[in-house]
């Protein structure tokens, strides 16, 4: 289904000398500029395109790929500055419009904000928004904690970091469940931590309680196997070496190799770890 601000399957009901038509369904034939086609495409044949609407607010067509679909937020530099507003690239030609009165401060130009991407209810036109309580939960009743999640950092606190979750909702990360600095538009794996009783969500960038370690526990034992059966990452190594290979804390790193040598299926040595069985 054919909709603004969003990628679509469609096929090429007519050929023209400027390009082609495609069935847009509800939104009519939707044209398909002519630099986007080649030879081997002709009547019947489907293409993956990106609806816009074009300068006269028509619906059009493009294979280029912007780096974010309306309901989805990105970290992307101002462009332009007029009276209508600020212009972000996200990879189109015809820059992103942020509204003046969409911007939770004044824009600057060359530099980079965490926007989403909201169609306009009355103009149908895509534009985003850096006032992001005013587009996304700040709670929900659907995660579950332990749930994998994509973050995009968008903000700090003094308790820690902001982040959108899987671009509908916001979240805050503790300093204590970050274990390293994030930076401001930052995009990251996560885990949900807590759901509070008002709904509110805490993030961890690992993920918790015994699963948490169990994933850690195979990593660990994979990573051996895969280096002859030892490992220089023992329980003093650096925690930027830790997290460069398994992505987690040094505290956290360390209760899985307790849990796998109490398994015995490593010895730890002052230099490093082994397989028992290597």
């Amino acid at each position: 289904m054919a909709q603004i601000g969003q990628f679509a399957r469609l096929p090429i009901v007519k050929l023209v000398d400027f390009g082609a038509y495609l069935d847009g369904a509800e939104l009519g034939n939707i044209l398909l500029p002519k630099r986007y086609l080649n030879d081997e495409q002709g009547l019947g044949s489907e293409m993956d395109v990106f609806i816009h609407l074009d300068s006269n607010d028509i619906p059009v067509a493009t294979t280029l790929k912007p780096r974010a679909c309306v309901g989805e937020a990105a970290y992307l530099p101002v462009v332009d500055i007029n009276d209508a507003g600020a212009f972000m690239d996200w990879g189109l030609p015809k820059h992103l419009l942020v509204p003046f009165n969409e911007q939770h401060k004044r824009f600057e130009l060359g530099r980079s904000y965490v926007v989403t991407l909201f169609l306009d209810p009355y103009s149908q036109r895509i534009a985003a928004s850096s006032k992001l309580n005013k587009h996304l939960d700040e709670t929900s009743r659907q995660l579950k904690v332990n749930q994998a999640v994509d973050l995009l950092i968008c903000g700090k606190s003094d308790m820690g970091y902001k982040a959108i979750i899987d671009n509908q909702y916001l979240g805050l990360i503790f300093r204590d469940d970050a274990f390293r600095p994030l930076s401001y538009g930052e995009s990251t794996r996560g885990y949900i931590k807590n759901i509070r009783r008002d709904g509110k969500i805490d993030v961890s960038l690992q993920a918790l309680g015994d699963k948490g370690r169990d994933r850690l526990q195979q990593k660990i034992l994979d990573h051996l196997s895969a280096n002859g059966g030892r490992s220089e990452l023992n329980d003093r190594a650096q925690p930027d070496d830790i997290y460069r290979e398994f992505n987690v804390s040094k505290g956290a790193y360390k209760k899985a190799l307790g849990a796998l040598y109490k398994q015995r299926l490593i010895s730890i040595d002052p230099d490093e770890i082994r397989l028992n069985n290597s």
